[in-house]
């Protein structure tokens, strides 16, 4: 039973928040906690306070001492709450912080990227994310104060009261059974709690997406092309009308239990007057003490107020998916860490071996028993359709997942053996989806650091040597920042890549390098790509047959197989899916495209 309790009380929103405040700054949280006590207090204070300026006004006392502590309490009644209230913004802006650093923690740290792809990460990551930018609550720093108000009114009633209990036991009891009843009669109406359920949850990560597609830049172009705004307006209206209906179905569930609180708190309160009355003109009860009484009756009318608000739920949401997001997020992206070096791998080749795998939540394996081997030193092409698995040969190459079963084994070693760290410090590479820094030219380039004649070097490698000063950041939101275009962009990747070759890295990756690049501009990179990486091991990934063919071995994907493997000429000679696909492709350009294609021949 004991258990059970503590285990509630553990699970609660209020221990949520409690526990995590001190973690994000031990002093301000304390200094937090003593001042919500003390504005808890002073309302049973100044009842205390206010009886007996009553009582030596009565006596025809000395008031020095009266008026000087009521006149304190009154003080202290109006500076506390705006000092509370700027330290629970500052509180509340450093849990805010820390929960970033948590979560950044969590999805940065683990080796690998599973715990990113993972559906059933999905809901507890976006409103981790997203928790203290105003979309599915107040930020932090300002439900500190909601929450504050309610903890203070709570204590306030509680205190209240003790107070009560003084002048009758059973006064006390019924005005605290009354007050907390109305927390019970109104607690399916309680909003915020609604907007954490599982269906709420959906609709607002819904309209969040309708959102952003309608306020950022990136669908702008779509948007307007396919006349999809009026669609992006349906779609985000829809998933907010849902949140104000279960808004207003949760207001009108109060009309009910509204006028049962009513009532009750009304009888009780004309009961325990009543009792005073009686005591007071049987001269049981002195006009000071009558005061105090009955301003701590008034005082107990707190309890109904506060406590668990709506700003403590907000708050409480994000503070648990990020507690929860910790352990799911490492157990997920977690790899075995390995202890051999990878130094001047690959020497001989690599090499999957029966190689199965599957994605977190997927039906089917994306490779199954796969195998294929890369001679060191040499240019291999992968061809195939869409989910053919080919950036998955990628990611499990980069180590970013294990496979689930079979190897992958460079110079006979399985990279579960080696070193993560070592083992990508030899690979470099160009995804699809490349980053793009806001930062200088030169951090893009070589974000770990390099000497500028070489980043200049791996600039003009990729056609981009007169493209900025090293200096100028690649984003128009900063004084004299510029953007590139979306070839530009992908020839800064390519310049990463080169750079890193420079550097010793013994394994190049390309994943559709070329994708936003015409036939010429294609043609021209690659050549300078084979001039680069002449020494080292290159996978290509590409969809373009006039990038592939020029690859020492091409190697033909089809539902997680090789289905075909050889030269250009081998393949074409086979008659088989290569050259189905590649003389459709071809027949798609004109003569002087068709030129274009063979400056590497």
């Amino acid at each position: 039973m004991n258990t059970s309790v503590i285990e509630q009380v553990r699970a609660s929103n209020l221990w949520t928040v409690a526990s995590a405040l001190p973690r994000a700054d031990r002093t301000l949280a304390a200094i937090w906690w003593t001042v919500l006590v003390l504005r808890g207090l002073l309302p049973a204070v100044f009842a205390i306070a206010m009886g007996m300026l009553v009582g030596a006004v009565q006596h025809k006392a000395d008031l020095i001492m009266p008026l000087a502590f009521f006149g304190s309490v009154f003080v202290l009644l109006q500076i506390l709450p705006p000092i509370h209230r700027a330290v629970g913004a500052n509180l509340g802006n450093r849990t805010a912080a820390w929960l970033y650093d948590r979560l950044t923690y969590a999805c940065v740290l683990p080796p690998g990227m599973g715990h990113l792809e993972n559906p059933k990460l999905t809901t507890d990551l976006t409103m981790a994310r997203d928790f203290d930018l105003g979309i599915t609550g107040p930020p932090m720093f300002i439900s500190m104060d909601f929450i504050a108000g309610g903890l203070v009114e709570m204590v306030g009633g509680a205190s209240s009261v003790v107070l009560v209990a003084v002048f009758n036991w059973w006064a006390a009891i019924l005005l605290a059974g009354a007050w907390m009843a109305t927390h019970w009669l109104l607690r399916e109406s309680a909003i915020w709690k609604d907007r954490n359920t599982e269906e709420v949850r959906h609709a607002q990560r819904h309209a969040d997406y309708g959102y952003r597609l309608a306020v950022e830049p990136a669908a702008a172009k779509e948007l307007r092309l396919f006349g999809l705004a009026d669609w992006v307006v349906e779609r985000f209206r829809s998933r907010r009308q849902r949140l104000f209906e279960l808004r207003w179905e949760a207001t009108r569930l109060r009309e009910r239990p509204l006028v049962w609180s009513i009532l009750l708190v009304l009888a009780v309160n004309v009961v325990v007057f009543w009792a005073m009355a009686e005591a007071a003109l049987g001269g049981h009860l002195a006009l000071a003490r009558l005061v105090t009484f009955a301003s701590a009756v008034i005082g107990t009318s707190m309890i109904a107020f506060g406590g668990l608000s709506w700003a403590l739920d907000g708050t409480a949401a994000p503070i648990a998916a990020v507690m929860r997001l910790q352990p799911s997020m490492a157990k997920e992206g977690a790899l075995p860490r390995g202890h051999e070096s990878a130094q001047g791998m690959p020497a001989r080749e690599i090499r999957f071996r029966s190689v199965t795998f599957a994605y977190p939540q997927a039906t089917e394996p994306v490779l199954k028993e796969f195998d294929l081997t890369i001679p060191a030193g040499s240019s291999m092409a992968i061809v195939g359709q869409n989910g053919a698995g080919k950036t998955t040969m990628a990611k499990l190459l980069c180590r970013l997942y294990d496979p689930q079963d079979g190897a992958i084994e460079v110079d006979g070693k399985n990279i579960r053996t080696l070193e993560i760290d070592s083992w990508r410090s030899r690979i470099t590479a160009v995804f699809q989806d490349f980053i793009r820094f806001e930062l200088s030219l030169r951090e893009n380039v070589a974000p770990a650091g390099a000497p500028d004649e070489l980043i200049r070097q791996s600039l003009e490698d990729a056609g981009m040597a007169h493209v900025a000063n090293l200096d100028t950041i690649l984003a128009r939101g900063y004084p004299d920042g510029t953007d590139l275009s979306g070839g530009q962009w992908q020839r800064i990747a390519l310049a990463r890549t080169l750079c890193a070759v420079r550097f010793g890295a013994g394994l190049v990756l390309l994943d559709e390098p070329t994708a936003q690049l015409d036939v010429r501009g294609e043609a021209e990179i690659f050549r300078r790509i084979l001039a680069a990486t002449r020494n080292v091991t290159t996978i290509l990934i590409s969809h373009r047959f006039s990038t592939v063919r020029h690859a020492d071995r091409i190697c033909v994907l089809e539902h997680g197989r090789v289905v075909e493997l050889g030269s250009h000429d081998e393949l074409m000679a086979a008659g088989g899916r290569y050259k189905t696909m590649f003389e459709l492709q071809a027949s798609r350009f004109d003569p002087e495209e068709e030129a274009a294609l063979d400056v590497l021949d």
